[in-house]
């Protein structure tokens, strides 16, 4: 049997670092500012470098060009800096502030209306690996790198000190995000402090969070202001929600709506939904919950409905099924835009990294087409400012949506 590898703090001056030489042409994509070095790019490694170990990258002429995060597979470096640098605490320090300043300019830290928000988004914050949430007061982290989970007690220390927020938990929940060809063995748990699940705010609505337990760090954010665009379209609507999870987009469709029912295939986020729907709107029968499959729900919602919601879980995480997914994507957007009533409106999302905005469209087109019902695009919807896009990192938008009108 395979004994996982437990994974030390790093050790930032213990050895000189390993070069890594990359062949001839192969430098373009850095000189451009890509953050990662693929493992075909490489000519040579000076060196043995561990999974994690701060590594420094070169050109064919030996000359310097990045330092970065290695990791055995396709992608081999995800790089920190493009100068020369120690990539140390103080490093660190620096681009988790630059992130938090980021936050403040855009109006969510000391936002009475909002205090869950993503502090650190990766690659679109110049930390390749490192995701921070925050949920009024409690920072929830995932490492995507076996670099940043080494790390992560000093991460900690750095999030537990911050200038103008007050934290009073950091919980590491990377057990699932580590490569698992890593052979890590990572486990959830508290960095700093404790705390039960919380109830937060967002634009003014309440949720209950369990970030031990939930999807992704336990929220939805991402989501944020497309919910709050929902709210334009859901006045008197019968509106279902599918793949609601923990009901999200059912909160903001209450507000309005005449009738909202939500559809999950997970017995404890449709409890949790329950109770999300109970904190803003006490026992209110305009809402239904159902613990079913959506594919099946969808058999028999024939002119139900005015409005719908499909924000399925990843249909594709690599690029060997991407083929399956876009016919999943296909097959759903299909049967709603059947099953809608005239002039009624979809909101349709894919969260799949590798499906292209490109991909998502076409698959939605050939369901549109399908149909023979005529539809028009009212919006295209991505990801929320605090899940930046690094513009030479397009791969960082991962979010794609569309809002259809149906005639």
């Amino acid at each position: 049997m395979e004994v996982p590898i437990l994974c030390p703090p790093f050790n930032y001056h213990s050895l000189e670092r390993v070069r890594i030489i990359l062949k001839s042409g192969k430098e373009q994509s850095v000189h451009r500012y890509h953050p990662w070095i693929f493992s075909g790019a490489i000519k040579k490694i000076y060196g043995s470098p561990a999974e994690g170990d701060l590594v420094d990258v070169f050109d064919s002429k030996e000359e310097f060009l990045a330092t970065g995060h290695y990791q055995p597979g396709s992608i081999s470096v995800r790089i920190l800096s493009f100068e020369q640098t120690e990539a140390g605490i103080d490093f660190l320090r620096n681009r988790i502030r630059d992130a938090l300043d980021f936050r403040k300019l855009l109006g969510l830290v000391g936002n009475p209306s909002t205090n869950v928000f993503r502090l650190v988004h990766a690659e679109g914050d110049n930390l390749p690996g490192l995701i921070a949430d925050y949920y009024n007061g409690v920072i929830v982290l995932q490492m995507h790198s076996v670099g940043m989970y080494r790390i992560r007690n000093d991460l900690a220390e750095i999030f537990t000190d911050l200038p103008g927020l007050t934290i009073t938990a950091v919980y590491d929940k990377s057990e699932s995000t580590i490569p698992y060809m890593s052979g890590v063995a990572g486990a959830n748990g508290f960095l700093f402090g404790s705390a039960d699940p919380a109830v937060v705010t967002e634009n003014g609505f309440k949720f209950m969070v369990d970030w031990k337990t939930g999807q992704k760090t336990g929220f939805f954010i991402d989501q944020r202001e497309n919910r709050k665009l929902l709210n334009l379209f859901t006045s008197g609507k019968r509106v279902l929600n599918l793949f609601g999870y923990t009901g999200g987009f059912s909160v903001y469709a209450m507000k309005d709506a005449s009738l909202v029912h939500t559809v999950d295939s997970s017995g404890p986020a449709i409890e949790l939904a329950d109770e999300n729907i109970r904190l803003n709107y006490g026992d209110n029968r305009r809402h239904e919950s159902f613990t079913t499959n959506a594919f099946e729900f969808m058999n028999d919602i024939g002119g139900k409905y005015d409005l719908i919601i499909l924000d399925p879980p990843a249909f594709a995480k690599h690029n060997n099924v991407l083929g399956n997914a876009l016919q999943g994507y296909k097959r759903l957007n299909m049967k709603a835009i059947e099953m809608i009533r005239p002039g009624g409106i979809i909101f349709t999302f894919s969260c799949s990294q590798v499906v292209t905005k490109e991909n998502f469209r076409k698959s939605v087109f050939a369901a549109a087409a399908n149909t023979s019902r005529k539809v028009r695009i009212l919006h295209q919807l991505s990801q929320p400012p605090d899940h930046p896009v690094n513009i030479y990192h397009p791969e960082s938008e991962y979010l794609k949506g569309l809002v259809l009108y149906v005639e």
